[in-house]
């Protein structure tokens, strides 16, 4: 029996709050009509089907573009447009409101950390049978594996992946006499000192409580020899933030700011490279997907990998690709697009435009890719500290441990608490929504 809308929205409500699930239900019909696909009258013949995604920056879904218009020119029988539906801050109540309203899309880009609440919803149908028969599989980074699998079941491939690193501006550490690049927090710490100077900072730190700040904060926890969970298929109820490396993350981070040689991004703004580009900040923690972006201007930069704490350590990131729930025609003709993205013809060029890693070996060995690499020494450094990259937690309580470590981040960073009360606060709320 298909569960009813109050059991949906009840199950949402339980996850994502009240107010969010009573907000769902009232936008529900206008995602009804807003969601539908933008493609003439259809054509029997033809399976319309449509992709929602966050990429970013901009000139990357002109890239996704011309990789989906290749698509849809090889496949005359299938025809896939692809829409823009915001960040995943933005995305994630669009796709509730429209799994709920019986009108997903058929294709979701979206981070790995949504499989648990895209599963307990039934929005998303296992891939595990196409894996089983594609040519691709093999070719498939098993260290990517972790991100797609969830309660014993595959739901997802990888669309790209990457990790978090220290861009920097060479022609500004050359000018503050500076040689070496930090390798540890203390040295990062007096690296920025130097770097400051009136209309200068030597780091920006992202601000906001949503997940892009959580992301590029947590390769300090784990660098400062912390852990979310004991592994990832760890339950919420074994999610510990205040645990000592988070609380050494918060505090050097405060460091950073209370020295005057870092600046806060604007609200929710800390991917967006104004700032550096425009020299206004010599460091700025991002990563691989910006290569594309900053090989369109004359400015100079570099990466770094994470200064250590204790250890060396780095986010994985990177999106997934989920099939939504329709139909079996639809569901079909869904999974040819998700082969065509893991093939290496596409991830080759996703890399090469976008700067992504490629999740097909394959493509790592083209004579291209290999060149790109070699006059883009940047690529190598996110190659080489994928070794010590871990991924988030993707179980279904994912995103309240997301809002709570962001609400505690954003909250130290703004002064108003300190990292152990903020971490303890944290966790006590989330003691009381798991328990």
């Amino acid at each position: 029996m298909q569960p009813t809308l109050s059991k949906i929205l009840s199950k949402i409500s339980r996850q994502l709050g009240l107010a969010i699930a009573l907000c769902l239900a009232l936008t529900t019909t206008f995602f009804m009509a807003g969601c539908q696909s933008n493609f003439p009258a259809a054509n029997p013949e033809i399976t319309h089907l449509t992709l929602w995604h966050g990429v970013n920056p901009p000139p990357n879904r002109d890239v996704l573009q011309v990789l989906v218009d290749k698509f849809n020119q090889t496949h005359p029988q299938i025809q896939v447009e692809s829409l823009y539906v915001g960040q995943a801050d933005q995305q994630t109540p669009k796709i509730l409101a429209a799994i709920v309203g019986n009108v997903p899309p058929d294709l979701l880009w979206g981070a790995p950390m949504l499989t648990g609440q895209l599963v307990d919803l039934g929005g998303i149908v296992p891939l595990d049978e196409l894996l089983q028969r594609s040519p691709q599989t093999q070719y498939l980074d098993p260290a990517l594996r972790e991100s797609m699998t969830y309660q014993g079941k595959i739901w997802s491939v990888p669309f790209g992946t990457n990790n978090v690193g220290l861009f920097y501006r060479p022609s500004l550490f050359a000018a503050a006499g500076i040689t070496d690049l930090p390798k540890t927090w203390a040295e990062l710490r007096a690296t920025a000192q130097k770097l400051t100077k009136p209309g200068q900072k030597g780091i920006l730190l992202p601000l906001g409580k949503g997940e892009w700040t959580v992301f590029t904060w947590l390769p300090f926890m784990w660098s400062g020899g912390g852990d979310l969970t004991t592994g990832n298929q760890a339950t919420a109820k074994d999610i510990r933030v205040d645990n000592p490396g988070a609380i050494a993350a918060l505090e050097f981070w405060q460091e950073l700011l209370k020295d005057g040689s870092a600046v806060l991004s604007a609200p929710e703004r800390g991917f967006e490279l104004d700032g550096f580009l425009a020299g206004k900040v010599a460091m700025q923690i991002t990563g691989p997907w910006t290569l594309g972006q900053l090989q369109g201007t004359k400015v100079d930069f570099g990466v770094m990998a994470i200064p250590s704490g204790e250890k060396a350590a780095t986010s994985t990131g990177g999106e997934n690709l989920f099939v939504m729930k329709t139909n079996p025609q639809r569901q079909a003709a869904a999974e040819v697009f998700v082969e065509y993205v893991l093939s290496k013809e596409f991830q080759t060029e996703w890399a090469l435009g976008t700067g992504y890693l490629p999740v097909n070996l394959r493509s790592r060995e083209e004579p291209r890719y290999l060149e790109f690499v070699a006059q883009q020494p940047a690529v190598k450094v996110f190659l080489d500290q994928a070794a010590v990259g871990r991924s988030r937690p993707i179980f279904s309580g994912y995103s309240r441990v997301s809002d709570s470590l962001g609400r505690a981040i954003e909250s130290v960073l703004l002064n108003k608490a300190t990292p152990t009360t903020a971490l303890k606060e944290a966790q006590q709320r989330l003691d009381l929504i798991f328990n």
